[in-house]
């Protein structure tokens, strides 16, 4: 029975039952999704852009957002709205009036336009505190200028929800046909260069971002972005120098029923690979290692990560609510990378191939640079 919530024009109701109120901002209407915090302090704009977020609705765990506003360059999707990249956002506090000199708008309004519905005016802490313990939630958040909502309705809309298990989001996050990519990293003061490539990168799209292709150009890649469905001997036809696969959301033992038996006959073409989020994590499953849903995921601009390669210890953008099982790995395949939060694996090479592959997002957008060297290390794969 809809009801009218005195004071609260946004809610999150959770599939158990509990409902979060406060005050809606962004677009009006409803979303279903998983709940997971965040733990970055700047790049809201890049965050709820990054299409390996399809499907979840995200709750910041820093308080100020939307003093920078938003802007044309810092989209991270190659296109499409909050339908293939996070359908909803919650905050602690209302989002500020943009003070920035490269700000074209304000984040209430940029969040309405693309159709993402805000919460804010709620206790974050105490959220991420019971996605810590309890895992993420399904729920919907809704916003309604009125106030009026069905919340028994809205919380069995998220119970029947099966969740991200099982789901492949990587065909709609994906490009539809091939395309040319030629945009180097951000250099002050002319912004996004055009660069002149040379060796030639297939990035296989699994719902890519922007810097990623941006970060592999600046290595001197001439780059052509394919769909997810594309096959292998499409691929190769394009005699590529190299090949990446790239991050992207939802399972990937779904997206790899039709993904890894290509990704298969890539390695054994012995052509550079290299993989990233979920093209890290379907490498391993076509490699013979098993992926394991998270708890709670790892999403933020500040997890530590250590290179057993190197002993370097990283601090990097993660953003995977799956993880390769460390423990399935095959004699052939190397564990390189390791979380040093939770002991998870974030990275594995192949011994007798030029493969490798990283969970963390060494794009870093947002984030450190502490990762960008993979670019340079697959760039020297191929030479």
């Amino acid at each position: 029975m809809t009801q009218l919530l005195k004071g609260a024009t946004g809610v999150l109701v959770l599939a158990d039952g509990t409902v979060l109120q406060g005050i809606g901002v962004g677009a009006t209407g409803q979303a279903l999704g998983e709940v997971v915090f965040n733990t970055a302090m700047t790049g809201y704009q890049e965050i709820l852009t990054d299409p390996s977020y399809m499907s979840q609705i995200l709750a910041f765990t820093f308080p100020h957002v939307g003093n920078v506003g938003v802007n044309v360059e810092d989209v991270e999707q190659m296109g499409g709205g909050a339908e293939t990249a996070a359908v909803g956002a919650i905050f602690r506090d209302l989002p500020t009036d943009p003070a920035n000199w490269r700000a074209d708008g304000s984040f209430d309004a940029w969040m309405t336009r693309r159709g993402v519905v805000g919460l804010a005016g709620v206790d974050t802490r105490a959220l991420t505190k019971a996605i810590r313990d309890k895992g993420a939630p399904h729920a919907v958040i809704a916003h309604d200028p009125e106030g009026r909502f069905d919340l028994d309705a809205l919380a069995a809309k998220a119970r029947a929800w099966t969740g991200l298990v099982g789901l492949d989001l990587a065909k709609p996050a994906s490009t539809l046909q091939a395309f040319e990519w030629n945009e180097g990293v951000w250099d002050w003061p002319d912004g996004y260069p055009t660069v002149a490539g040379g060796r030639s990168v297939v990035v296989v799209d699994y719902g890519v971002k922007r810097n990623i292709l941006r970060a592999l150009a600046s290595t001197g890649a001439r780059i052509t972005v394919v769909p997810a469905t594309t096959s292998a001997e499409d691929i190769l036809a394009r005699d590529p120098d190299g090949v990446v696969l790239s991050n992207g959301p939802g399972d990937p033992a779904a997206t790899g029923a039709y993904a890894v038996p290509e990704i298969k006959k890539l390695v054994a073409s012995g052509k550079p690979l290299m993989g990233i989020c979920l093209g890290h994590q379907m490498l391993a499953l076509a490699l013979g290692a098993r992926t394991v849903k998270m708890d709670q995921g790892h999403h933020g601009a500040n997890h530590p990560v250590k290179d057993l390669t190197t002993g370097k210890v990283e601090i990097v953008s993660m953003n995977h609510g799956f993880t390769v099982d460390r423990d399935s790995l095959p004699a052939t395949v190397v564990e390189t990378h390791v979380s040093l939060f939770d002991g998870t694996n974030c990275g594995i090479a192949v011994k007798d191939r030029p493969v490798f592959s990283v969970q963390h997002h060494p794009e870093a957008s947002p984030g450190p640079t502490d990762s960008l060297y993979l670019f340079d290390r697959f760039a020297a794969m191929m030479a």
